[in-house]
């Protein structure tokens, strides 16, 4: 049988701003709109962010995600993965809501404090159309997400009694680390999603060499023990993407991670990037999976358990 490949569609994120894209989901249709079009293009799970409709600044409160939700589980059985990471310029206790009130079958969860920067994204623009923008964008020069050991714990057990489990996001090496440390103290269960970032400013880099890097640490640290995925930020999308899929892992894409579909054209939606990865994934000779199997293989409750 054909190895099955899972792909995660980040549809909006926190990261972009309105200015940088015409086609960046900001309303709640916008965002469910975009989430329910990446499952139909073979996007088995889909990861959610919420922003204000107005300025489409993050907003990370249960009001601005109850309407997404709602929506998008009406319309697909995609699995639904609701972010704890918020926007680094938020506290984790103002992250964690949503998933602590919806308690879905996956969240994400960021395995460590990092810089985070942005800033270079200032000399592509001349103008902002919200005021917001430009300074938080400026801002990442010198702020730290912030995700201590503390922070982490705090979500792994605000999550725990509703069965939710999470897509483990490692930025460097040493966050693999943090998860076999979390792991050891019995707060995480396996089998581990595991999903590496790379080529953002503050972390690993894009380098095939970095990918296999990271590969080589999280067999070594988890064995059999784990599903790994892994995304791309900006230009390295794709090549990253289909670097995993040789190494056996599986694909993040959407808007939140890349604006591009290719060389100079910005993608109209994030289902544009979820075909451009499915073809690739079945020109290499496999399966994309269904939200089904994506279930069983991350041993998931069910959308039937969530409370939304």
């Amino acid at each position: 049988m054909s190895r099955k490949v899972m792909i995660t569609c980040a549809v909006t994120g926190a990261i972009h701003t309105p200015t940088m894209s015409p086609h960046l989901p900001i309303t709640p249709t916008e965002i469910s709109d975009a989430a329910i079009g990446a499952a139909e293009a073979g996007a088995a799970l889909v990861h959610i962010h919420a922003r204000n409709p107005e300025t489409g600044q993050p907003d990370q409160s249960p009001e601005a995600f109850k309407p997404i939700l709602s929506i998008i589980k009406q319309a697909t059985d995609a699995v639904i993965n609701i972010t704890t990471g918020g926007a680094p310029t938020m506290l984790v206790e103002e992250r964690v809501k949503p998933a602590e009130q919806f308690q879905p079958e996956v969240a994400s969860l960021n395995m460590g404090s990092m810089n985070f920067g942005l800033y270079p994204m200032l000399a592509r623009y001349r103008d902002f159309q919200h005021d917001w923008e430009e300074p938080y964008l400026a801002g990442s020069d010198d702020r730290v997400f912030k995700n201590t050991f503390k922070d982490i714990a705090y979500i792994l057990t605000k999550c725990a009694e509703a069965g939710t489990r999470f897509e483990i996001e490692c930025y460097d090496i040493g966050h693999l680390y943090t998860l076999a440390h979390f792991a050891d103290r019995g707060l995480v269960k396996p089998p581990f999603f595991v999903q590496s970032v790379f080529g953002l400013l503050g972390g690993i880099g894009g380098h095939p060499d970095d990918v296999s890097h990271m590969k080589r640490t999280a067999d070594r640290l988890f064995g059999d023990d784990y599903e790994w995925s892994v995304l791309g930020a900006g230009k390295n999308q794709l090549a990253i993407a289909a670097q995993s899929v040789m190494l056996g892992g599986h694909v993040r894409v959407g808007l939140e991670d890349s604006l591009w579909l290719g060389r100079g054209q910005l993608a109209e939606t994030n289902a544009q990037q979820v075909t451009k990865a499915r073809d690739m994934i079945e020109a290499l000779g496999y399966d994309v999976a269904t939200p089904a199997e994506a279930r069983e293989m991350l041993q998931l409750k069910g959308a039937d358990k969530t409370a939304f």
